[in-house]
């Protein structure tokens, strides 16, 4: 079957009634064969593999990769590149945040400042301070290429480091050819606030809601077309689509190894609770990290468990359910090194999804801070001068709680945005 799909991707330079149908005037989408015909999904990286990797022969490339970086096989791009290592010219790896972790909770498998020990090409994680690359990192750059599986989920920032990899090519006209790979939420579901542009942020780069929907080169397409890059450039930017994804699809119905997208999330239902979860990192509540349910639990020394699920089930949220929890957060990896309440006895509320697609978790978090709250005034916090509103993209959610208002009409105050997101971005749409 191998061989007949190098022959199906060499032939695709003659071949259009297989292109993607969507034109745009500063993106180019690599047409690919349709492979309905075999079994499970290729994404970005496999149709580059069938192709021998040809586009990225003789050139002097930058790579932005992490762990996701892997075919259908469950091998890393590094490992496939480096089997013809004379064919490549890696001059430099970038991260995203997090780095490239190894499987489960072990360290970083690549360190930053230091080589890789394929090609001996230097690390660099674009975070912090050096959160995008600088023209030395690519003087002898002549190619980048983007591979990396994004999460889904807005405040994680690694759409925002890909674009400022696209900032940093459009300013030396260096192309940009990104690996395309699905939503692992699916394609369809678009939830929660868009930022505000006041509210703008590394975990806000983009007027996008919490949940967005887009594929990795989807996303990318939008913010080039759109001039979403700094002072409205644009790049050389080819995505290399995906065959066989569906929107509706998760990524655990894919095929797909699913693996740690960042640290404490390991499957696809952690990782739809860290879409509301993730808030309460701008509380004084735990969202469980540095226990073994990170995102699936929230507590604190001072919570009654049973006073909370009790107004929880007055709230009827579709989708969940609750039980009583008693957790003791530590360090379970140097990236979690001194989770909120280390060593302390946590009481809260364990949520178990029991239907995803009617699960919403942004509200579902909004309804726990504010039944936490109402019930715990004196001690109930927002934290890290209202870090929180660059989460969640405006003061909304902070207002309501402070008034105490109705938490259950807090989704009324997005649904406008999300549907105008949501017409705007089917120009976008590969799929």
């Amino acid at each position: 079957m191998i061989v007949y799909l190098k022959y199906l991707v060499f032939i695709i330079t003659t071949i259009t009634s297989f292109c993607v149908a969507q034109d745009f005037q500063y993106s180019k989408v690599m047409p690919v064969p349709d492979m309905a015909q075999f079994p499970g999904m290729f994404s970005g990286l496999d149709i580059l593999e069938e192709m021998g990797f040809e586009p990225l022969k003789g050139k002097r490339l930058a790579i932005l990769i992490n762990h996701t970086s892997i075919n259908r096989r469950g091998e890393h791009l590094l490992d496939l590149l480096s089997r013809n290592r004379s064919d490549f010219d890696i001059r430099i790896i970038f991260t995203p945040q997090f780095g490239i972790l190894a499987s489960g909770t072990q360290e970083v498998k690549i360190m930053h400042g230091g080589e890789d020990p394929w090609f001996g090409a230097p690390v660099k994680q674009l975070w912090g301070r050096d959160f995008r690359p600088t023209r030395r990192d690519l003087k002898d750059v002549d190619f980048i290429l983007v591979d990396i599986q994004d999460p889904g989920i807005r405040f994680l920032s690694f759409i925002t480091t890909v674009t400022k990899v696209m900032e940093a090519a459009a300013q030396l006209d260096i192309p940009v050819m990104i690996l395309d790979r699905p939503n692992p939420l699916n394609g369809i579901n678009v939830d929660g606030p868009v930022v505000h542009p006041h509210y703008q942020s590394f975990l806000g780069y983009h007027l996008v809601p919490v949940r967005h929907g887009l594929t990795v080169g989807e996303y990318a397409i939008l913010v080039n077309e759109t001039g979403w890059i700094r002072q409205s450039a644009r790049v050389d930017l080819i995505v290399v689509p995906m065959r066989n994804w569906k929107r509706e699809m998760w990524l655990d119905e894919t095929g797909f190894m699913q693996m740690s997208f960042v640290p404490g999330v390991e499957n696809v239902s952690t990782l739809l609770s860290l879409v509301g979860m993730g808030l309460l990192s701008g509380t004084n509540i735990s969202a469980g990290l540095g226990s073994d349910g990170a995102y699936m639990q929230l507590g604190a020394p001072w919570i009654f468990s049973k006073q909370i699920i009790r107004s929880l089930e007055k709230h009827k949220l579709p989708g969940v359910r609750f039980t009583a929890v008693t957790f003791t957060p530590d360090s379970v990896s140097s990236l979690i090194a001194n989770p909120l309440y280390r060593g302390e006895n946590c009481h809260g509320v364990r949520l178990h999804i029991t239907d995803r697609d009617s699960f919403s978790p942004i509200h579902t978090a909004a309804a726990c801070l504010s039944i936490i709250s109402h019930h715990y005034p004196r001690r109930f916090r927002w934290i890290g001068d209202n870090y929180i509103d660059k989460l969640y993209g405006h003061d909304y959610l902070r207002i309501f709680i402070a008034q105490e208002r109705d938490i259950m009409k807090l989704p009324a105050t997005w649904s406008k945005d999300v549907i105008k997101f949501s017409k705007f971005r089917e120009n976008f749409l590969l799929y």
